[in-house]
């Protein structure tokens, strides 16, 4: 049996990050991060939009808008340093009608407040930044970039491993026995024990802060998202990022247009329950996961709270014209025969028990475990804030 001082459970970029600034701290300790896939990075990594967020739209004070602030710069100077390409493109949220005022100036008063570099502007200079956008009001956010986040996992896994520590693949958790100096981590790729452990499994969490023997109030249930592609003959629509004014109840921020780090524009995502956690289509299902989701009080009440919007990210899922005519609110220009199916992405969302959306980062500790039991949306741009997070809670367990 392998023996460390720290293990991770979770080869997804919070995992890597978290390992890799351990390694950074505590370089006379040995660390393990053990990925279930053969690859790292499958999951929620590696389906992500690869936006580096500014941080415009998060409660001052909350988690998510200082780590993404420090985070987003940590990232930036990462790559600077192992030559990953990123790009500060910059980005608009538009108002479409007047009614989207309120929401908009909420927005940029939250960015005024986290120190975002933003500017509200009219219609003439948003036509100047994005000609074919159909706006008349909107937040200019000059910061916002795009990057590979895959690409920096994958270097992450690369640092971790040349300081003589271990990313183990196909290494699927099964069990976590508590020891009363040690934990013992059963997993398919055999037993592994380590003085403390990390959980920062993603859409799994949950499930293995319980298995650990923690008692989290919340629970995962995956939302997918679906995207297009627009073909080539149509990309000159969209220069950089366009978003719309989110709803200002709703976790998720809407479809959006966002130029990619490889090249092309992404559209989507629409924002739909899956049938599995990791239920990248409609026709993936898990009973399980379904079963689980489906009778989770938390879920219900969310459902019954949302359900008209609910229905509307459905119809969107099973009708293209549909899904166009939400982009067209943005882009009037843009037709059906302009996009291309792209891959879909699962979130994995942390819900109460009261229906209430989890809407922070949010992190449980005992003694030997620390749980990682939700990182939404920036915690790719945040990972590496995240990563020193993790670790000053770890500090004084392993000085």
């Amino acid at each position: 049996m392998k023996t460390v001082d720290v293990a991770i459970i979770g080869g997804g970029i919070v995992g890597l990050a978290t390992a890799w600034r351990l390694s950074q701290r505590f370089p006379d300790k040995s660390v393990l991060v053990l990925e279930k896939e053969n690859q790292v990075a499958q999951h929620q990594t590696g389906h992500n939009s690869g936006v580096l967020h500014s941080g415009i739209y998060y409660k001052p004070g909350s988690l998510r808008a200082t780590n993404c602030r420090e985070g987003k710069e940590e990232m930036e100077a990462f790559c600077d340093a192992e030559e990953i390409p990123w790009d500060q493109c910059g980005k608009v949220i538009v108002a479409v009608d007047e009614s989207e005022f309120n929401a908009l100036d909420t927005i940029f008063s939250r960015g005024q407040q986290n120190g975002v570099r933003c500017e509200m502007i009219d219609e003439p200079r948003l036509k100047e930044l994005e000609p074919h956008v159909a706006g008349i009001r909107a937040i200019h956010v000059p910061e916002t970039g795009i990057i590979d986040y895959k690409q920096v996992a994958e270097r992450l896994a690369q640092r971790i491993q040349e300081k003589d520590n271990q990313v183990q693949t196909g290494a699927e958790v099964t069990g976590i026995v508590h020891h009363a100096d040690h934990i013992t981590i059963q997993t398919r790729a055999g037993e592994y024990s380590a003085r403390q452990v990390i959980n920062c499994s993603g859409l799994f969490s949950d499930r293995v802060a319980r298995m650990g023997g923690s008692k989290p109030n919340s629970k995962i249930v995956p939302f997918r998202g679906e995207f297009f592609t627009l073909k080539p003959a149509a990309q000159h629509l969209c220069r950089s990022l366009i978003y719309p004014v989110p709803n200002p109840e709703f976790p998720f921020l809407g479809v959006h247009f966002t130029k990619i780090i490889q090249g092309g524009v992404e559209c989507g995502p629409n924002a739909v329950w899956a049938f599995a956690r990791e239920g990248y289509s409609n026709s993936h299902i898990n009973l399980r996961d379904m079963f689980e989701s489906a009778t989770y009080p938390g879920f219900l009440k969310m459902a019954m709270k949302y359900w008209k919007t609910g229905v509307k990210e459905m119809w969107r899922s099973l009708s293209k014209p549909a899904f166009v005519k939400e982009l067209q609110r943005l882009v009037p220009e843009i037709k059906s025969e302009d996009l291309e199916t792209a891959p879909a992405g699962v979130r994995a969302q942390a819900l109460g028990r009261d229906g209430k959306i989890i809407d922070d980062f949010l992190i449980d500790e005992s003694d030997r475990m620390i749980n990682v039991l939700n990182a939404p949306s920036p915690a790719a741009t945040s990972s590496l804030r995240i990563g020193t997070l993790v670790t000053d809670l770890l500090a004084p367990r392993l000085e």
